[in-house]
C-alpha cells in the first residue's frame, strides 16, 4: 500500500521558489492488485552503465542489485533490465548468442536470482528485455541454420536465393545501413537482417521457432520475472512474398540513411504477428500478474500498437518513439501524440517515455531555454501526469543532459556506421554519476567503457541537484500513485493550441485537470473552476488560485467537468 500523501514546498527553481507543490491527503491506492502495472513507473536501467560492482569498467549485475534500495526510495513500481544475456556484444547485449544465459561481462545465473530476490523484497518487479525478432550469428540455431538448406533449423531463419544477378531478393534495408540482405557462402543464400549482418533474423513463421521462444519466456518466468519489453517485436515477421518496400511519402523521410526513405511495410508489421502475441500471453497468464510491453519501431505505428495490446489476449501495453525522436517540445504535437490512443480498453493501453538508450536524452531535446532544473521538475510533472505506463531512463531523475561522444570514443556499431548522422545511442549511454567528486563519477574503480562527463558529475546521485531533483521525483510518483484518477483514469480534452496544453484525467465522476503553460505569457484559470489543488504553482506557497506562469504546470480538482 502507498502511504497518504501531504506534502508542501517542493521548489521547481534552483534559485528561488517559482513552483511548489501543494496536496491535500489523497485516498490510499493499493499497488499490489492483480494488475500492478497499469499506470505503473518502470526506471530503466541498462546494465552495462549502471553501476560496476567487479570494478572492470563495466556495469553489471551485481552493481544493480547494489543500488536498488536508490531505485525503491523514490517510488517507482519496477525495474526494466535492457539484455544481460550472453553475446559477443556486436550490439552490446541485443545480439544474443543464448537466450536463457547471462554474459559473463554482467555475472552468472545465480547474480540474476539475487536480483530478483532483492527487488522483490524491496517491492519493485523485475521486467526483462526479451529480444525475439533476430539473434547472433554465433547462436547455435544460426550456425546450424546456415550449414546446409536441408537441417532441422533451416528455415528457422530468413533466406532467400539471389536474383539472377546475384542482387538481393529485395530492396529492404537495415535499421543501422544497407542492405537488410548478407551473402552466406555456407548456404549460397542470403539471410534476412533488419539490424546488423551480425544479428540475423529469426523467422516467426516457423511455429518451431515460436515454440523454442516461448521456452525462453518460460524459462525466465520460472526465475521470477514480472514481465517482459519485447524489442523490436514489429520486425518478427516479414512478407513471405519478399516484397518490395514501396518509398517513403516525402513528409516522413530525410535522405541521411537509406532506411528511411522507404516504408517498411513488408519487412516489419506482419498482421499475423498478433497471432504470436497471444500464444505469448497465454503463456504469461499461467503466472499470477505478468506484464508485457511492445517496443514497436518506425513511423506511424499507432494502429499496430492498438492492434498488439487488443482485447485481453494480447499485450497489456506497447511503446513508439513519436515522443522519443521528437527534437523539440511542440504543444500541438505533443497533444496529438497523448490523444491519439482511445480510452476504449479494448483497444489497448499507452506507455510513454521522454528517454531511453536508443535516443538523445530529453534533457537535451525540449525546453533549452529553461534554468536546467526547472525543465526537470517540468518535465517530471508532465510526465507523471499522462494516462499510461511511464518508463524512467537512469539519469532522467538526475536531469542529466545528453553527452557528446567524440569519434574516436564511439562505441555504438550504428553511430560507426552512419557517422557523422547517427542516432547519438552513445551520449545516452554514459555511465551513471553516483559521486561527483570520483575520478569516474563512482560509477567502477576502472575507466569505464564511455567516458564519464564532469556535466554529469555536477549532477550525480550525491550532488544538491541530485538530491533535490530525486525529491521532486519521489513526491511526484507518490502523488500519482495516491491520486486513482492520475493513475488509472481516462485521457480526455486534450487541447495544445496556443501554447498550453490542457487534458483532463477523469475516473467515475471525478475529475483531474492538468494545464501546462509553454507560452510566454501568464495564463489564468478562474477560480471558480478549481475544486481543490494537487499541484500547484506560483510565487509563494500559497495554492494555486488559477494564475499560471509561462512554463509552468499544474494538476487540480475541476469543480466542472467539460461536457
Amino acid at each position: 500500500m502507498r502511504e497518504r500523501i501531504s506534502a508542501k514546498g517542493l521548489c521547481i527553481s534552483a534559485s528561488k521558489t517559482i513552483c511548489s507543490i501543494w496536496v491535500e491527503p489523497l485516498a490510499v491506492i493499493s499497488t499490489n492488485s492483480f494488475e500492478w502495472w497499469r499506470g505503473a513507473a518502470l526506471y530503466h536501467i541498462y546494465p552495462r552503465s549502471f553501476f560496476d560492482h567487479s570494478g572492470n569498467g563495466t556495469g553489471d549485475l551485481r552493481g544493480i542489485t547494489e543500488k536498488l534500495d536508490y531505485v525503491a526510495e523514490f517510488g517507482v513500481d519496477g525495474i526494466w533490465i535492457s539484455p544481460f544475456f550472453t553475446s559477443p556484444m556486436h550490439d552490446f547485449g541485443y545480439d544474443v548468442s543464448d537466450f536463457c544465459g547471462v554474459d559473463p561481462s554482467f555475472g552468472k545465473l545465480d547474480d540474476f536470482d539475487a536480483l530478483v530476490d532483492r527487488a522483490h523484497s524491496l517491492g519493485l518487479k523485475v521486467v526483462i528485455d526479451q529480444v525475439y525478432s533476430h539473434s547472433s550469428s554465433e547462436h547455435p540455431w544460426f550456425v546450424s541454420s546456415r550449414s546446409s538448406p536441408n537441417n532441422d533449423k533451416s528455415d528457422w531463419y530468413v533466406w532467400a536465393d539471389a536474383r539472377p544477378e546475384g542482387s538481393p531478393p529485395n530492396n529492404w534495408q537495415s535499421v543501422f545501413g544497407g542492405p537488410a540482405w548478407t551473402w552466406d557462402a555456407r548456404r549460397q543464400q542470403y539471410y534476412l537482417h533488419n539490424f546488423l549482418s551480425s544479428q540475423p533474423d529469426l523467422n516467426l513463421h516457423n511455429p518451431e521457432v515460436q515454440d523454442a521462444l516461448l521456452s525462453v519466456a518460460k524459462f525466465w518466468l520460472d526465475r521470477g520475472v514480472d514481465g517482459f519489453r519485447l524489442d523490436a517485436i514489429n520486425y518478427g515477421m516479414h512478407n513471405v512474398e519478399l516484397l518490395d518496400n514501396p518509398v517513403a511519402d516525402p513528409g516522413h523521410w530525410c535522405s541521411l540513411r537509406p532506411v528511411d526513405m522507404q516504408k517498411a511495410v513488408n519487412n516489419s508489421n506482419h498482421p499475423d504477428l498478433p497471432k504470436f502475441l497471444e500464444r505469448l500471453r497465454a503463456l504469461t497468464d499461467q503466472y499470477c500478474s505478468r506484464f508485457t510491453v511492445a517496443e514497436v519501431g518506425g513511423s506511424q505505428t499507432l494502429n499496430v500498437r492498438q492492434e498488439y495490446t487488443k482485447g485481453q489476449t494480447r499485450l497489456n501495453t506497447a511503446y513508439g518513439f513519436e515522443l522519443l525522436y521528437l527534437p523539440e517540445l511542440d504543444v500541438e504535437t505533443f497533444a496529438q501524440i497523448i490523444g491519439s490512443w482511445s480510452n476504449d480498453p479494448d483497444l489497448g493501453w499507452p506507455s510513454w517515455a521522454f528517454s531511453n538508450h536508443d535516443v538523445p536524452r530529453v534533457h537535451s531535446r525540449w525546453l533549452q531555454h529553461l534554468d536546467d532544473t526547472h525543465r526537470a521538475k517540468l518535465l517530471a510533472l508532465l510526465l507523471i501526469s499522462l494516462r499510461g505506463n511511464l518508463f524512467i531512463y537512469q539519469g532522467e531523475e538526475l536531469g542529466l543532459p545528453q553527452v557528446d561522444i567524440p569519434f574516436d570514443l564511439l562505441k555504438d556499431p550504428e553511430a560507426l556506421r552512419n557517422w557523422p548522422h547517427t542516432l547519438s545511442r552513445d551520449g545516452a549511454r554514459t555511465p551513471m554519476p553516483w559521486l561527483g567528486a570520483a575520478e569516474h563519477g563512482g560509477f567502477s574503480a576502472a575507466t569505464p567503457w564511455l567516458p564519464v562527463p564532469q556535466c554529469h558529475k555536477q549532477r550525480a546521485v550525491d550532488s544538491a541537484i541530485g538530491i533535490q531533483l530525486r525529491d521532486h521525483l519521489k513526491k511526484l510518483l507518490s502523488i500519482r500513485n495516491a491520486c486513482p484518477e492520475i493513475r488509472w483514469g481516462t485521457l480526455e480534452h486534450v487541447d495544445g493550441t496556443g501554447g498550453v496544453l490542457r487534458f483532463q484525467r477523469v475516473l467515475d465522476d471525478t475529475c483531474v485537470q492538468a494545464i501546462f503553460n509553454f507560452s510566454n505569457e501568464t495564463v489564468f484559470v478562474p477560480e471558480a473552476e478549481i475544486g481543490r489543488s494537487i499541484v500547484g504553482v506560483g510565487d509563494s506557497s500559497n495554492e494555486f488560485n488559477g494564475a499560471l506562469p509561462s512554463f509552468h504546470g499544474a494538476l487540480y480538482y475541476s469543480s466542472a467537468r467539460d461536457a
